[in-house]
C-alpha cells in the first residue's frame, strides 16, 4: 500500500502550480490546517501511506511540498477516500464523482485519447475489493488515473522530444493536489477537467472534425500516396485516383494528360500553390485534405495543440512550418500574413515559443559554426579571396584579420580558429532586416536576397532560420502597437551600419508544426509533413505501424547558397 501511495505522490512532484489553480492553492496554504484523525480502517491505511511519503521527503523539496499538500487534503477529510463511498446499506463503491469520471475515461476517444490509459479492469468493471489495504490501493490508483487523464488533456499523451529533439517544448504545470481538491468537492468533474483542455480555435475545430469523422466515412476517399514528382507527359498509377479527386471524367489511363494538367493548375491556383501543373509533395498533400483527411492526422494535430502554450498572447506571430506561412494575429483574428522559407530536412527549423525583443536593420550575419565548418572553412582554405568576395570578415579573438596572412596549411575545417561574419549590404544573407527572439537555437526571422524561392510550393531551403517574403510589410504590421516605430522609420535607417531597434513591448512568437488547418466552413486543408514529425507522432501514439519518411522535394533542389 505504501509503495502505491508513494508512487502517486511522486507523480504529483513532477509539476508545479499553474495560474489555473493558484486560487485553490492559496486557499489551502493560507487557511488554518486541521488534520482530522482517521475514523475508519480504510482511512487509517490511507493516512499511513501519505504520512510515510510526507515525512520521508526532505523539507524544501518539490516532493515534500506536494506530499504535504496531499496529506493536508486528505487530513481535512479524516483521511477518508475521495473516490470510494459507503451507501446506506453499508456497501462500498465508487462515489458519484468517480462514476462521472469513469464515463469520461470511457469516452476518451472523443478527446483523441486512449481509454485504456486510464481504465484498469477494477475501475472499468467497478470491482471494489473487500480487503481494506486493496481498497486503499484502488483509491490511490484511481487518483493516479485521474491525474494521468488531466495531464493528457492539458499536455498530451506523448513527450514532444520523443518525436524529435527539435521540439523545444516544456509541459504546462498542473497543481495536482489542488485539482483533486476541486474534483472532490464538485458535482460536475467533467467541467473541472474540461478547463485543462486547449481553448485554441483550431484545437476545437479539430475536435469537432474528429466527432463527425465516422459520420463522413461513406464519402471519404482513400489518401493518394506519395511518390515520384509528376510532370506533364509522365505516367503514374495514381493518375486515375487523382482524376477522381478532381472530379474529372473517370479514366483508367495512367498518362498525365493535358486535361488533368489543366485541372491540377486550377486546383493549385485555388489553394495558393505554385501554379506549374507539377504534382509534387505539396500538391499531393493538398489533394489529401478535405474528405480524404485521415483520423490519425486529426488526432496528431490535436496532440500538438496540447503542447502549445495555453495563452498565445493577444497580439502574436505564428509561423507554421508545414504551411510555409507566417501570420500576425490580434485577439484571435489574423491581421497580416506572408510566405516564409524554413529549414531543410537536414537543417530543420526548431519548434518553440519565445518573444520578439529586437529588430536589427542592416544586420551583420554572424555565421553559425556549423556553416563555417561545413562550407566556409573549406572554401577559404582553397581560395583566401573567398572571404572578400562574400563581403565577409574573418575574425580572430574579436578582431578582423586578412585571410591572406593566414598559413592555411596549419588549419583544418574541424580545427578552424576563426569566427566569420558577413557585413551589411545588398548581398547579405539576412537582407536588410532581422527580427530577434534570442534563443539557444540561434534562429530568427529575417529578410533574404533570394526572393525566387518564395514562388515554390515547398519552401524548405534554409539552414534553420525563417526567411520572410515581405519583411518590411511584416515589420510595419509587427510594429502596429509601437508609436515610434514604423516601416518608414525603419527604412530611413537603411545604410552601411547596423542599427538596433527595441520595441517597448515584447511580441510572442510561436514556431509551430501543424499539418492540418480547419477553415471556417469546416473543410480541412492538408499541408504535408515536410520533416516527418506528423508520421513519427502517429507511430508514437500507436495509431500506425511505422512512420513514413519526411517529404523530400526532388523537383525543387536546394540552391547552392550560403544562408541561415
Amino acid at each position: 500500500m505504501n509503495k502505491l501511495v508513494v508512487g502517486v505522490v511522486a507523480l504529483f512532484a513532477t509539476l508545479a502550480p499553474p495560474a489555473m489553480a493558484q486560487q485553490a492553492v492559496a486557499s489551502l496554504e493560507t487557511s488554518r490546517i486541521v488534520i482530522a484523525p482517521p475514523q475508519s480502517d480504510l482511512a487509517r491505511i490511507i493516512k499511513e501511506g501519505l504520512s510515510t511519503a510526507y515525512y520521508g521527503t526532505r523539507a524544501g523539496t518539490a516532493a515534500h511540498d506536494d506530499a504535504q499538500r496531499l496529506y493536508f487534503l486528505y487530513g481535512a477529510r479524516h483521511f477518508e477516500p475521495i473516490w470510494l463511498t459507503r451507501d446506506s446499506a453499508g456497501k462500498i463503491g465508487f462515489s458519484p464523482s468517480a462514476d462521472k469520471i469513469i464515463a469520461l475515461f470511457r469516452d476518451a476517444e472523443a478527446e483523441g485519447l486512449q481509454p485504456g490509459d486510464y481504465l484498469t479492469p477494477a475501475i472499468e468493471l467497478n470491482r471494489i475489493p473487500r480487503n481494506a489495504t486493496a481498497m486503499a490501493g484502488l483509491e490511490t490508483a484511481f487518483s493516479a488515473a485521474v491525474m494521468r487523464y488531466a495531464n493528457h488533456l492539458h499536455n498530451g499523451r506523448i513527450r514532444p522530444q520523443s518525436v524529435s529533439e527539435n521540439f523545444d517544448i516544456k509541459p504546462k504545470p498542473i497543481d495536482e493536489a489542488a485539482l483533486l481538491a476541486r474534483l472532490a468537492g464538485s458535482d460536475d468533474p467533467a467541467a473541472v477537467l474540461g478547463e485543462l483542455e486547449p481553448r485554441h480555435p483550431q484545437f476545437l475545430a479539430l475536435k469537432a472534425a474528429l466527432a463527425r469523422f465516422e459520420d463522413d466515412a461513406a464519402d471519404r476517399p482513400a489518401p493518394i500516396a506519395q511518390g515520384p514528382v509528376l510532370r506533364p507527359g509522365n505516367s503514374d498509377t495514381r493518375l486515375p485516383a487523382i482524376r477522381e479527386r478532381l472530379k474529372l471524367t473517370a479514366s483508367t489511363s495512367a498518362a498525365y494528360d493535358e486535361a488533368t494538367v489543366t485541372a491540377i493548375k486550377d486546383f493549385q491556383r485555388g489553394l495558393g500553390l505554385e501554379v506549374d501543373g507539377i504534382i509534387g509533395p505539396a500538391t499531393i498533400a493538398a489533394l489529401n485534405g478535405g474528405p480524404a483527411t485521415r483520423r490519425e492526422d486529426i488526432i496528431a494535430n490535436m496532440e500538438r495543440w496540447r503542447w502549445m502554450p495555453a495563452d498565445l498572447g493577444a497580439f502574436n506571430v505564428v509561423v507554421n512550418i508545414p504551411e510555409f506561412r507566417l501570420a500576425i494575429n490580434r485577439d484571435g483574428r489574423e491581421e497580416y500574413t506572408t510566405r516564409v522559407v524554413v529549414g531543410t530536412t537536414k537543417n530543420q527549423t526548431p519548434i518553440f515559443s519565445d518573444n520578439i525583443r529586437h529588430l536589427v536593420v542592416n544586420p551583420y550575419w554572424n555565421v553559425p559554426s556549423s556553416i563555417i565548418r561545413g562550407e566556409i572553412a573549406p572554401a577559404v582554405m582553397r581560395n583566401p579571396g573567398y572571404i572578400d568576395s562574400q563581403n565577409m570578415d574573418l575574425l580572430y579573438n574579436g578582431s578582423a584579420v586578412s585571410p591572406w596572412q593566414v598559413n592555411w596549411s596549419q588549419v583544418s575545417p574541424s580545427n578552424f580558429p576563426f569566427r566569420v561574419r558577413q557585413r551589411p549590404g545588398p548581398g547579405n544573407a539576412l537582407g536588410q532586416i532581422k527580427f530577434l527572439f534570442p534563443n539557444k537555437h540561434d534562429v530568427y526571422l529575417h529578410d533574404t536576397p533570394s526572393k525566387g524561392l518564395f514562388s515554390r510550393s515547398l519552401r524548405a531551403f534554409s539552414h534553420g532560420c525563417v526567411r520572410v517574403e515581405n519583411p518590411m510589410e511584416f515589420a510595419d504590421a509587427l510594429m502596429a502597437n509601437e508609436a515610434n516605430i514604423s516601416r518608414a522609420s525603419l527604412e530611413a535607417m537603411f545604410g552601411p551600419s547596423e542599427r538596433w531597434v527595441n520595441p517597448q513591448t515584447q511580441i510572442p512568437v510561436h514556431l509551430t508544426y501543424f499539418t492540418l488547418h480547419v477553415d471556417a466552413d469546416g473543410s480541412i486543408r492538408n499541408f504535408g509533413d515536410v520533416y516527418g514529425h506528423n508520421e513519427n507522432l502517429i507511430a508514437a501514439m500507436g495509431l500506425a505501424a511505422a512512420p513514413a519518411p519526411a517529404i523530400i522535394a526532388d523537383a525543387e533542389p536546394i540552391p547552392d547558397e550560403l544562408s541561415p
